[in-house]
């Protein structure tokens, strides 16, 4: 088996239960079906999806969609709560494979991280103390293994003053943690509708358009992003180094056009 390890990242498809429900605009379901599309046209040969939270937009019955969509795709699909999730629905409607929420997966060389970061009805993370100890013992016993962290809150400020707002609370607490493992190459978000890639202590730090609506980055209030849906591809290599590119999707009468973005 090769050593590389592809993975995709899917986050903020907001689903609802009727297929014509839209969000700012953008019609939840069709647009995740573009990238969809997309990705299986262009990326398929990735191992398994990561969906980073709000798969549902205050809809419970959008797991059903969630299901529909991503449940006979023939790859695993790790799936962590976003703020506007239900996280009991979300267990118990995804609790059947391909699907499986939260805990770690290893693959080969690597260990991926899937963390919870909700707060019940509050659109700010916070990691509770449970998932942090969990945390620390799933990091603690990855051996040599690299390791790469999901979450749905970003840890990190994105130089947007209503974003910062709902971001992490206790990411201090998070780090604490985390800088004590060498191991540790990346940590990837979703929440926030847009891409990013930095680096903190050698750490990557990256996060993804939603597959549907886009926040206006830097913007002090609360503002739409025109900017097409998207998804980001990964490449985990064997030496720990991590290749990796945000791909858009333009939804155009009935044909989808990929831009790339924020590769390396």
């Amino acid at each position: 088996m090769h050593s590389e390890i592809r993975l995709l990242q899917l986050s903020d498809p907001h689903l609802f239960g009727r297929a014509d429900r839209a969000l700012r605009g953008v019609v939840t379901r069709s647009s995740l079906q573009a990238v969809l599309r997309h990705a299986r046209a262009h990326h398929w040969d990735a191992e398994a999806l990561l969906l980073t939270g709000d798969l549902v937009n205050d809809d419970a019955a959008g797991y059903a969609t969630v299901r529909e969509l991503l449940g006979n795709l023939g790859k695993p699909v790790w799936c962590l709560p976003g703020n506007h999730d239900d996280i009991g629905a979300m267990r118990r409607e995804l609790a059947a494979a391909p699907f499986a929420v939260g805990g770690h997966h290893d693959l080969r060389g690597w260990r991926v991280i899937m963390l919870d970061s909700c707060v019940a009805g509050q659109a700010h993370g916070r990691i509770s103390a449970a998932e942090l100890a969990r945390l620390d013992t799933a990091l603690a016993s990855a051996g040599e293994r690299h390791v790469l962290i999901s979450l749905h809150h970003h840890p990190v400020r994105m130089a947007s003053r209503w974003l910062d707002s709902v971001g992490l609370q206790n990411a201090d607490e998070f780090f604490a943690i985390t800088d004590r493992y060498p191991q540790l190459r990346a940590i990837l978000w979703g929440h926030v509708h847009q891409p990013y890639d930095s680096r903190r202590k050698g750490v990557r730090l990256l996060a993804v358009p939603s597959t549907c609506a886009q926040f206006l980055p830097h913007s002090d209030q609360f503002a739409v992003d025109p900017s097409p849906p998207g998804y980001r591809r990964l490449t985990l290599r064997s030496d720990g180094t991590i290749d990796t590119e945000v791909l858009r999707v333009e939804l155009q009468a009935g044909t989808d056009s990929a831009q790339r973005a924020a590769g390396g």
